[in-house]
């Protein structure tokens, strides 16, 4: 994600610039997926049934509901670093960024080292991704001045990893909750009724189907350490896209986006 560069500083013309961007980003993520992404979730879905060992989905599911719980109830991923109140955006913006570039790298190591170790070390990666990635969210949410020592706050990170690895037919409800939080946060029931409304099963196949094509590669003996540091690289920086605007939104109080021609068909 490229950034505005502004010698005086001038924090009106960031914000522009930055709705300017986020329009871009928001007709991007509600647009029809083309034609190679919809080949794409052919093959995945042909890898997912006849390739990928039901050992992988087992230990995708089982991560993903650990996820959720330790991220609603727990304090593992409340980082040490203080929430940040006060900064303009585009100081957020690159201590954003820097994070972001520190977590690739973590993210690639991680994936290197899991990769050269064969299927066994191949299928750890998995939950061992998504520690990382819910870290870096964490961390992101307390530079852009959201504390997760709110309960509300664990939600909307919740949501971001949601939309970040969501299908296309998924994304505009996510989307649509995430633009309008403020509104729709005090909804929400307590935490312990909010693990009964997750459906545990669309939850993990979204999630598995958006990294299966990158990740399965990993799999394959010989090519496991150069494919785990590529894959994890990727959905890190994926990731941290997703992040950074919808806290961008958040803080601008939304975007204007004219949604009529965007191809939804």
């Amino acid at each position: 994600m490229p950034l505005y560069r502004d010698p005086e500083n001038d924090d009106q013309a960031y914000e522009t610039y930055v709705r300017v961007d986020l329009n871009r980003w928001v007709r991007k993520l509600l647009e029809r997926a083309g034609w190679l992404e919809r080949t794409s979730k052919i093959i995945q879905t042909k890898v997912n049934d006849k390739i990928i060992p039901p050992k992988v989905h087992t230990v995708i599911t089982t991560t993903v509901k650990g996820l959720v719980k330790s991220v609603v109830f727990g304090l593992e991923y409340i980082p040490n670093s203080p929430t940040y109140y006060g900064l303009g955006l585009q100081e957020r913006d690159q201590k954003a960024q820097r994070l972001l570039i520190k977590y690739r790298k973590i993210a690639a190591a991680e994936g290197a080292g899991t990769g050269a170790g064969g299927f066994t070390l191949a299928v750890a990666d998995f939950p061992a991704l998504i520690a990382i990635k819910m870290k870096f969210l964490f961390e992101l949410a307390h530079i852009y001045g959201f504390s997760t020592e709110d309960y509300r706050e664990r939600l909307f990170v919740l949501y971001v990893f949601q939309l970040a690895f969501s299908s296309q037919e998924k994304r505009p409800e996510l989307y649509e909750t995430i633009l309008n939080w403020e509104k729709h946060v005090d909804r929400w029931p307590v935490e312990e009724g909010y693990l009964q409304q997750i459906d545990w099963d669309q939850f993990q196949r979204e999630y598995r189907d958006a990294i299966d094509f990158r990740k399965t590669l990993q799999l394959i003996p010989g090519l496991g350490a150069i494919v785990g540091a590529w894959a994890n690289y990727g959905l890190v920086d994926d990731l941290g896209t997703v992040g950074m605007n919808c806290y961008r939104l958040r803080i601008l109080g939304g975007v204007h986006v004219d949604r009529s021609d965007i191809k939804r068909d």
